[in-house]
């Protein structure tokens, strides 16, 4: 009974450790345990503290190794640090008066305190330009959301919180223009990295045979 009442109190990642450190525990259920534990933390929930330098640094290697056909890196990130997160704050109220003159003071002040809400923010940017080899953009993007998704897994891994949010002001002139996007480049979404302060219970799966068929 103590065992169950503690393993209750365990976070998905610490319960995930746990379990493949019993006898017979593999690589695999290791793997198993950590990516159906993930779960998606919005940036509301998310405190301080966020990574170190060394715990970004791993999460980073960890979207290096996403598979990349023709090495021609089809990602890269901008970290967003506090001191620029006003800029930001910025562009996300001035791109909603853009689509929405009749915006009201209330809406432009959530739009700006989006910016401020993770401890880590990062937008994350698409390489769909020309190339050489000339790997097509969508399996590009394949590569951009496996080295997303390897990013997501090592936060959960290191025991933080993580969420990817985007909406209209991605497509905005003013998004493109404060982060220096280049042609051919598109900002896709911000990926946000934290402490959590509150859990949600764990999302149901779908059952694989909803998605898989046979040729």
């Amino acid at each position: 009974m103590g065992h169950v009442e503690l393993e209750s109190t365990l976070s998905p990642t610490q319960l995930a450790l746990r379990r493949t450190t019993e006898p017979q525990a593999s690589a695999s259920s290791f793997a198993d345990a950590l990516i159906t534990s993930r779960q998606n933390i919005s940036p509301k929930r998310q405190v301080e503290p966020g990574p170190n330098v060394s715990q970004l640094d791993q999460i980073f290697r960890c979207a290096a190794s996403a598979p990349d056909h023709g090495l021609v890196r089809p990602w890269r990130f901008v970290i967003v640090p506090q001191d620029k997160r006003a800029l930001l704050a910025e562009v996300f109220a001035l791109a909603l008066v853009d689509r929405d003159p009749g915006a009201t003071l209330e809406q432009i002040e959530t739009a700006r305190e989006k910016a401020h809400r993770a401890p880590v923010l990062m937008l994350v940017v698409a390489r769909l330009g020309a190339c050489e080899p000339p790997i097509p953009a969508l399996e590009r993007m394949v590569s951009v959301g496996a080295a997303v998704q390897n990013m997501l897994l090592m936060a959960h891994g290191q025991g933080f919180g993580s969420s990817l949010t985007s909406g209209q002001a991605m497509q905005s002139p003013r998004m493109r223009q404060l982060f220096e996007l280049a042609t051919g480049e598109e900002a896709v979404c911000f990926l946000n990295i934290g402490t959590v302060s509150k859990r949600k219970a764990q999302r149901l799966h779908p059952e694989a045979r909803s998605f898989v068929s046979s040729l």
